[in-house]
């Protein structure tokens, strides 16, 4: 198994930016892709952006493609997400999540990911 911890939310201008951390330990991170779900309150979480076990694939919700940016570095078993040009409709808590590279991975589906982090609020004032 792997256990996820969520860093780097905060309060931000709207255009400025944020760079999200995912610190994994347990399991090898290398075992999984990763991906970032964002939910705001009364809504489905929702999907943001996906990376493939050796980042070789990446996939972004439409709503921020050109503005965000996912990484990984397993050396350090750590999935990064960079935010930039903000936006008030960013504002949620964002959630990282982990799913075994042996599966079939639908990465945009929540049930695709058995572990998920605690979330880290980004708030975007306009």
């Amino acid at each position: 198994q792997v256990q996820l911890v969520e860093s780097g939310g905060g309060l931000v201008q709207a255009g400025g930016s944020l760079r999200l951390s995912c610190a994994a330990s347990g399991r090898t991170f290398s075992a999984y892709h990763a991906g970032w779900f964002r939910q705001t309150p009364g809504k489905e979480r929702e999907f943001v952006a996906a990376i493939g076990w050796n980042s070789f694939s990446r996939n972004y919700a439409d709503s921020v493609k050109g503005r965000f940016t996912i990484s990984r570095d397993n050396t350090k078993n750590t999935l990064y997400l960079q935010m930039n040009s903000l936006k008030s409709e960013d504002t949620a808590v964002y959630y990282c999540a982990a799913a075994s590279r042996s599966g079939r991975f639908d990465d945009t589906s929540m049930l695709t990911y058995p572990y998920w982090g605690q979330g880290t609020q980004v708030t975007v004032s306009s």
